[in-house]
Formats: structure tokens, sequence, C-alpha cells
């Protein structure tokens, strides 16, 4: 009798493409010993990006993408991460999901184009007659995130399925009817930070209020997916409550092992009691928490 092989998780092996896609990509990579999500200024960013290249399996130097390049290369290795991960907890969320990255950054053609926020193409049309108004509301209703998933309405054939539960006599607003409303629902909006350097991580929290502000109706998920290996920044975004779900690091189990064999005392205590008091997740975790 012979030992069958142990069966992969189909999220861990899912992880490591993502992983792949990293490297392949040329997004994580090390030039001259300093791994391209390291601050090349900063000892422990050094060190801790260096940790996480190594357990990650970095073996060829390779030259450092610019900042944008390599941003957009890290939305684009999310997007595809999710695409193949989320869809397949179809039996725990059921619904015609679609996950993608958002790549025109008009004003109104981010998340306007979603049931909660459609009302803003009204207001940037008000806006755009009557400047006056611009002085007043700024440009705060305008809304362009990285990566978002979000959900078809329903027909009334597919709610009637087991019985006839509505009509047009009734919930003649529900937002989950494509009888009602045509726009799909927002149900998670996810920014991507491949580092998190001085006030860009300040953008993910701005756009979090602008998200609860400028909404008709359910808030999606607001979460930010991160590559930065030092702490302390990981901390500008994920203490405290009330704009972002969570943060989720790219390889959190392997930033912990390096905190733990390269960082300080003060870092690997500050990453725990993030992880401890559930603000900070692995990308595997994200996923499941978007089925919720």
């Amino acid at each position: 009798m012979t030992d069958q092989p142990a069966v992969e998780a189909f999220l861990a092996e899912q992880r490591s493409v993502f992983h792949a896609s990293l490297l392949a990509d040329g997004i994580l990579s090390v030039t001259q010993g300093v791994a391209s999500n390291a601050d090349s200024s900063s000892k422990l960013s050094k060190a801790l990006a260096g940790h996480v290249a190594t357990a990650l399996k970095v073996e060829t130097e390779g030259e450092r993408l610019a900042g944008q390049t390599a941003g957009g290369g890290f939305e684009q290795a999310c997007t595809n991460f999710l695409q193949a991960t989320f869809p397949r907890l179809g039996h725990l969320r059921p619904g015609a999901w679609s996950v993608a990255k958002l790549t025109t950054r008009g004003k109104t053609s981010g998340v306007a184009q979603f049931e909660q926020y459609a009302h803003l193409v009204e207001l940037d049309a008000a806006v755009t007659a009557n400047p006056s108004l611009q002085a007043v509301l700024g440009n705060a209703y305008a809304i362009a995130p990285d990566v978002v998933v979000s959900r078809a309405p329903v027909s009334d054939a597919e709610i009637n399925t087991h019985e006839v539960f509505v009509d047009d006599s009734v919930a003649t607003h529900a937002t989950l009817r494509a009888a009602v409303q045509p726009h799909p629902i927002l149900h998670a909006v996810i920014s991507c930070k491949w580092t998190l350097r001085s006030d860009r991580a300040q953008n993910a929290r701005s756009e979090a209020l602008n998200l609860i502000r400028n909404r008709k109706g359910r808030l999606p998920h607001v979460v930010v997916v991160t590559g930065e290996p030092t702490p302390v920044r990981i901390s500008s975004l994920a203490l405290g409550t009330g704009d972002l779900d969570c943060v989720y690091h790219f390889a959190l189990p392997e930033l912990l092992d390096a905190a733990h064999q390269v960082g300080t005392e003060e870092t690997t205590d500050l990453l725990q009691m993030m992880i401890d008091g559930r603000r900070l997740k692995d990308i595997a975790d994200l996923p499941l928490d978007l089925a919720v």
C-alpha cells in the first residue's frame, strides 16, 4: 500500500501562482542586494524585504521597475488572484460576480458605474454646468478605485425560481432586482499599494472616506493590499477603525518570520499586535473575507 500524496489546498496553490507572477513580471525583484519593495534608505526595510524575497525564492537579480509600473503590475496581479479564487466560492456566496481592474480614471467612470454611486453622474453634470458648485464640492465625489468586485442584479425569473416571490406590485425599489435598476452592485473596493511611502498611504483612507460619504445604500467592503515590508508604515493604515475593513499583506507569514529573524522586538510586537487585532491579514484570507 503506497502513501497518497498530500493534496495542496486550492488557495495555497493560487497564493503560489500570485507570488510567481510577481517574480515573472519583475514586480518583486532584487537589485544589488535590495528587494524592489524595500526603502533603500532604511536598514530595517531592506532587511525585512530581503528576508521575504529569499523566502519567496527570488534567486536572480533584476532591474527595479519604476514605481508606477510596479504599482500597475501589482494591481493586475491582485486582480488575477481574486479572479482565480473568489468565483470558486459561489457555493458560499452565490451570484453573478465580476472582479475587474478599473483602467479609466475619469470623474464618473470609477464607482459611478455602480448602483450605490450612479447618482455621481448627475452630480458631475451639475458641477460641470455650474462651476461655482465645484468651489463648494471640490472633487471629493470623484472616486476611482484600483480593483472592484461587483454583482450583477438578478432577473425576476431567477428570484422566482422556487415560488412567485416578486411581481410588478411589490419590491419595486429593491436594489437586487434587474427589473428595478440595471447597474451592477459594488461589493468590494480593493486599493493596491505595492509600497507605502509618505502621504501616498493616506490616499487609501481618503478614498475610503469618500466611498462612505458619497454612497446611497450599502457600503462595499473597503480593503487595502500592500507589499510594504515595514510594520510601522503598515500600521499607518492598519491601526484604527471606521474607514478600512482591513489591510492584507502579500506575504504575511513570510514577513512575520522576517520580523522574528532580522527585526527588532518592537517591530515584531507591532506586527503581532496588528495580526492579533485582526487589522492585518494575509492575501490568502481576502477571498473568504469578501464572501462574508
